[in-house]
């Protein structure tokens, strides 16, 4: 009995003890779902706010931003932040069945990213770039625009380089579909897995944002911008460009629309961690906080 009655006393000390600590754990944890191209800022991010709050916790989970709202939709999974590379894959996918609110937070452009190595590297200019992705001995990449904004915001700066580059003559140099029909095994999940592509010489270019470029210390080549999809002035010229992709389930299809690319997050519905998914929040909109790290990052 006495054994008994010291383990009983025991048990009730520790296990009140256990459950705390569990539950703590579980209060400094945030599950983030990002953009794939916001894997370093928001590694960086990460990094600043656990000094803020130390002992948060951060499981970052990187993909297309349509990607990663299916894991919300159509996966039942859930996530304290997520931060998407357009903010219409919050409005058009999430909201109002899965979040409410659409909070804008970073910006960028599409550029063509390159290396020493890339062929034609010392030839292509903001002026034939088309020309040079076009070569037969050429190899270019780009991201799945059904899983990945970046995908389908180069389709739109093809649509948009269709435009302008036919000028007066009313005859365009090419058309949208000798891109897409071009190198289609190039096709990536999201835009920052053809770095290794070009890394390994597979490709010679790609189509991504600058701040990525700029990130990993790329060549790249400028584009207009009437077709880069950045200047928050042209946003009547951006929408000129459409592409239908997958919706919320295989059946279901979206209409997304070119717009000056503007990051946005949520907080989910199905967050755990609600409160500390909106000091996160607070801490990613303060001018001198969030915002100073991902201007130092191109953003």
């Amino acid at each position: 009995m006495k054994k008994t009655s010291k383990y009983l006393i025991y048990l009730s000390v520790l296990l009140p003890v256990l459950f705390t600590g569990c539950r703590q754990k579980a209060d400094n944890k945030l599950v983030i779902f990002h953009a794939g191209s916001l894997a370093m800022p928001f590694k960086a991010l990460a990094d600043s706010f656990t000094i803020m709050y130390p002992g948060t916790e951060f499981k970052m989970e990187a993909a297309g931003s349509v990607d990663c709202a299916r894991k919300i939709t159509e996966l039942g999974r859930s996530c304290d932040i997520l931060a998407s590379a357009d903010y219409q894959v919050i409005d058009q996918l999430l909201i109002p069945d899965h979040a409410t609110i659409n909070e804008p937070f970073a910006v960028n452009s599409i550029i063509i990213a390159y290396t020493d190595k890339s062929r034609k590297a010392n030839e292509i200019t903001t002026d034939n770039w088309y020309e040079i992705l076009l070569s037969p001995d050429v190899f270019y990449g780009r991201s799945d625009p059904h899983a990945d904004p970046c995908g389908y915001r180069t389709v739109f700066a093809l649509q948009l380089a269709q435009e302008y580059y036919t000028g007066s003559k009313g005859k365009a140099p090419f058309q949208v579909s000798d891109f897409t029909e071009k190198d289609r095994r190039f096709i990536r999940p999201k835009e920052v897995d053809l770095l290794a592509l070009l890394g390994s010489q597979a490709i010679d270019y790609m189509f991504i944002y600058k701040s990525v470029a700029l990130q990993h210390r790329l060549r790249y080549v400028e584009l207009p911008t009437e077709i880069n999809l950045g200047d928050n002035t042209l946003a009547e010229h951006y929408a000129k460009a459409q592409l239908k992709i997958r919706g919320n389930s295989p059946g279901d299809s979206v209409v997304v629309t070119g717009t000056p690319i503007t990051y946005s997050f949520t907080i989910p519905h199905n967050a755990e961690n609600p409160e500390l998914a909106e000091k996160f929040a607070r801490f990613l909109k303060d001018p001198d906080g969030g915002q100073k790290i991902l201007r130092a990052m191109g953003q």
